[in-house]
């Protein structure tokens, strides 16, 4: 049975005032990896005429031609072409320009968009050209570049020239609020103590991909047990497969910078000297891909006198999951795998009322 979509009322619409144009859109969806880009995109389609294309997770055997295969693959599949196969983006995208009717509501998703074009440096110009020659010709058309390298579309979309002028709109999802977390308790959610719920979203955030593994039937303390604490639970290995994902051969640095950071709020500087590296314009780049990731914040001081921002700021840890792997599950992770810990307390575990604290502030 498909899950209850959930939130993003304000988003929903904002999405659907976009069709009071007469013309066709082009829009581009960021935002944190299971923050529900996609999930909301099939949403608002679910009325209209609806294809998705998502690329494959890079690895060190991915190449520009099998992105451009599983393309195809799916071209087939939704589209109803023959087997095919093309080692040019430009035919591929006419033949998805060739299936589209001016005359009916249509949302074409290309999810990941980042994995898609990532091996191949021609795959964004061939893009903006097929905008500029097929797509933006049917006036019923809402084209959306979706994914979760938020800094890989920052560079190469938002900040292109070749796409600028083309872009309607640009949404950024965030977490969702609290009042919108408590409805994933469904019809048991007048029955749960405000204290089990903070519990759960003390580790999930308002993350829905997080919040949709809840099971309502079941304690705070036992849904935690089973995504924390049970080998082959969801967010033992999350942790990985998020900076995998995103990150690629870089992962390593990331990982070290948000291992520094959770242990508190630091400044640009003492990362540097904790983690001895040299302050270049590298590090500040590597904070700017994890902020714009979802996974910290970075908090200026003021100054007293002037009333002003001051230039100084500190790094902070911003997702509650990554606070709660760093400081509960990565040290235990051979236990968990073991399955060791089924009978741990987590309201026992150390400095969890004062984390707790901290996930909502």
């Amino acid at each position: 049975m498909k899950t209850p979509f959930i939130g993003r009322k304000n988003e929903l619409k904002a999405l659907k005032r976009i069709w009071k144009k007469n013309t066709s859109s082009l829009i581009v969806i960021k935002g944190r990896r299971r923050i529900g880009k996609s999930r909301l995109v099939e949403e608002f389609a679910s009325s209209v005429t609806y294809y998705v294309f998502s690329g494959i997770p890079p690895h060190s055997g991915t190449t520009a031609q099998s992105q451009r295969d599983e393309f195809s693959s799916q071209l087939r599949q939704q589209m109803g072409y023959p087997k095919l196969q093309s080692d040019d983006w430009n035919a591929l995208f006419w033949m998805v320009n060739e299936k589209i009717s001016s005359s009916k509501k249509t949302v074409i998703l290309f999810d990941e968009i980042s994995w898609i074009g990532s091996k191949d440096p021609d795959f964004l110009g061939k893009l903006k050209n097929a905008w500029d020659i097929y797509f933006k010709k049917h006036p019923r058309l809402i084209l959306i570049l979706c994914g979760s390298a938020s800094t890989w579309i920052e560079k190469n979309v938002l900040s292109s020239t070749g796409f600028l002028g083309r872009i309607s709109y640009t949404l950024t999802l965030e977490e969702l609020p609290l009042n919108e977390c408590i409805q994933f308790w469904h019809s048991k959610s007048n029955h749960i103590a405000a204290y089990e719920k903070f519990k759960m979203i003390s580790v999930t955030g308002g993350v829905p991909r997080y919040l949709e593994e809840l099971k309502p039937d079941l304690s705070a303390e036992a849904n935690i047990k089973d995504l924390c604490f049970l080998s082959g639970g969801l967010f033992v290995d999350e942790f990985e497969r998020i900076f995998s994902d995103l990150f690629s051969k870089r992962s390593l640095l990331y990982k070290k910078i948000v291992r520094f950071i959770a242990e508190g709020p630091s400044d640009i500087k003492t990362i540097c000297q904790q983690l001895k590296i040299s302050q270049t314009g590298m590090i500040g780049e590597y904070l700017e891909d994890l902020k714009i990731s979802g996974f910290i914040s970075r908090d200026f001081t003021w100054n007293i006198k002037s009333g002003m921002e001051s230039k100084l700021s500190k790094y902070r840890l911003s997702d509650n999951y990554l606070r709660f792997y760093l400081k509960y599950i990565e040290k235990r992770l051979r236990q968990i795998q073991q399955n060791q810990l089924l009978n741990i307390t987590i309201s026992n575990l150390p400095g969890w009322h004062s984390m707790m604290g901290m996930q909502f502030e």
